[in-house]
């Protein structure tokens, strides 16, 4: 038999390694979180979906103003147009307008049944384009379709011309009784309105370009047959790249 002395010492020494062992695994439970590292689990969390913000709710409650000046060459237009010009904006967007005799410009403004928040601004594009020339129906598409633009010009910028050389080169781009202008249009799918020495050009980014590039050969004094072959080339390359 062993001694008693002996018999606690091995007693005392087993209840301190217990209390060692129950000290090391509280450590162990109290170490600091590790950080995310690759091959962990991902949490994903469900992505909040809101509604869209109402016209009224994007301008906080007031009503957007816009102007579009009446060049005097299209109030004749305007007059005889007025009823057609107004409609799409009343039914389809849902804004005020009016023209200020004073001014002399189409007023737009949104109001409590405007739903869509760019409606203000899609209306003034579409008076713009009638301002400089556009029939109805040609500007009614830029409120149809979202990749319609204009890029407008002088013959000036492409090469500085006067007198009878500027006459010269506008009757080139505009052809025998238009001619020139509406082969140019139907190779490009887009519309041109010459007003005097400013060239107004609705249609798609790509079509624009191949129309510009064309007129710019015409001012600069290219032949209009090597123009159009050109042109038919590049339309029917873009025609085969939408197909």
């Amino acid at each position: 038999t062993r001694p008693a002395a002996v018999t606690g010492d091995i007693t005392r020494s087993r209840t301190h390694a217990m209390k060692r062992s129950l000290d090391a695994s509280e450590a162990v439970e109290e170490e600091p979180r590790r950080g995310i590292r690759a091959g962990d689990p991902v949490k994903r969390e469900e992505v909040p979906e809101f509604a869209a913000l109402s016209a009224e709710e994007l301008s906080s409650g007031r009503a957007e103003y816009r102007k579009v000046r009446i060049p005097a060459h299209r109030y004749t237009p305007l007059r005889k147009n007025w009823e057609s010009l107004i409609q799409p904006l009343t039914e389809q967007l849902k804004l005020q307008v009016r023209f200020n005799r004073r001014t002399r410009c189409v007023e737009l403004k949104s109001c409590a049944a405007t739903i869509d928040g760019g409606a203000i601004q899609k209306g003034a594009d579409y008076c713009a384009a009638f301002a400089m020339g556009f029939e109805v129906q040609d500007a009614l598409a830029l409120l149809r379709l979202d990749d319609l633009f204009i890029d407008s010009f002088e013959v000036k910028d492409i090469k500085i011309l006067h007198g009878d050389h500027l006459k010269r080169a506008i009757g080139r781009v505009a052809g025998a009784d238009g001619k020139t202008r509406y082969a140019i249009e139907n190779a490009t799918r887009t519309r041109i309105v010459i007003a005097n020495q400013h060239i107004h050009i609705l249609g798609s980014t790509s079509n624009i370009k191949v129309a510009r590039d064309a007129i710019c050969d015409l001012v600069m004094g290219a032949p209009p047959g090597k123009v159009y072959n050109r042109m038919r080339t590049v339309a029917k390359r873009l025609t085969a790249a939408r197909s």
